[in-house]
């Protein structure tokens, strides 16, 4: 089956420590229409603390989907390449996030 393009867009996303079990998640930066909480699916290498410390910043492209009704989450296709965000280039993307929704 074929990646519908049209349904994936750009969301910055940043690791950080589970409060529950201290691994590293992925979660959406906040600023964007996605709550912090929002659960992200993604390549495993993106939270493997070995390879990208906790607070690294990414540029994903995910669409919102669900599992048979279930919570919705992003999801990103683990063969997309990986952009990493210094934290300018994370405030820059924000800000024109914040300029397209107005």
């Amino acid at each position: 089956m074929a990646r519908d393009a049209w349904a994936y867009r750009e969301v910055a996303v940043e690791s950080a420590p589970d409060p529950r079990s201290g691994a590293l998640r992925i979660r959406p930066m906040a600023g964007q229409a996605f709550a912090t909480s929002m659960r992200v699916q993604c390549a495993r290498a993106l939270s493997d603390p070995a390879r990208y410390p906790a607070g690294t910043r990414f540029l994903l492209s995910v669409k919102i989907t669900d599992r048979q009704g279930g919570e919705p989450f992003l999801y990103a296709w683990h063969g997309d390449p990986v952009r990493i965000l210094t934290k300018a280039q994370a405030r820059v993307f924000l800000e024109q996030y914040r300029r397209l929704r107005l």
